[in-house]
């Protein structure tokens, strides 16, 4: 009688395909969409995900200036950075922030999300947000993917 022997089979770097995929941002909220934008980073929606591997995926984020937040957030949530220096301390409101660099808040919000080691910086930089309709990926051909 025979033993069966089944073995996991792990992702490197020469087995990961990568794929390019374009997110509208229009009217979606800024946190489910950006988890969901995470989770592709990762490479977590693929069958041959492998934890210590960027298996992820190229994402072009599109319309970020018309990303919608829920409740009270436009007005009360507060953004924070520090310059460096005495008293640097700078707090600007979401409302205020989407109209001077709405990029800023879908990058810190994805971020924010992926691994903090760099792994997870070698993931976050295959993101690329614009604020308008337009990109310059277009020789990539990335496929539309919707929520």
């Amino acid at each position: 009688m025979s033993k069966l022997h089944f073995t996991t089979k792990h992702a490197n770097a020469a087995s990961v395909q990568r794929k390019w995929y374009v997110v509208d941002g229009t009217n979606q909220t800024v946190g489910r969409v950006c988890s969901r934008i995470a989770a592709i980073l990762k490479g977590k929606n693929k069958a041959y995900y492998t934890p210590h591997v960027d298996c992820g995926d190229y994402i072009i984020f599109l319309n970020a200036d018309k990303v919608k937040f829920t409740g009270n957030k436009l007005e009360e949530k507060e953004y924070q950075h520090v310059t460096g220096y005495p008293g640097g301390q700078k707090i600007e409101i979401a409302k205020d922030l989407i109209k001077r660099r709405p990029e800023l808040i879908i990058e810190r919000a994805i971020k924010g999300m992926l691994p903090k080691n760099r792994l997870g910086r070698q993931m976050y930089k295959k993101l690329f947000v614009y604020a308008g309709a337009e990109h310059p990926h277009g020789a990539q051909k990335p496929a539309e993917l919707k929520f």
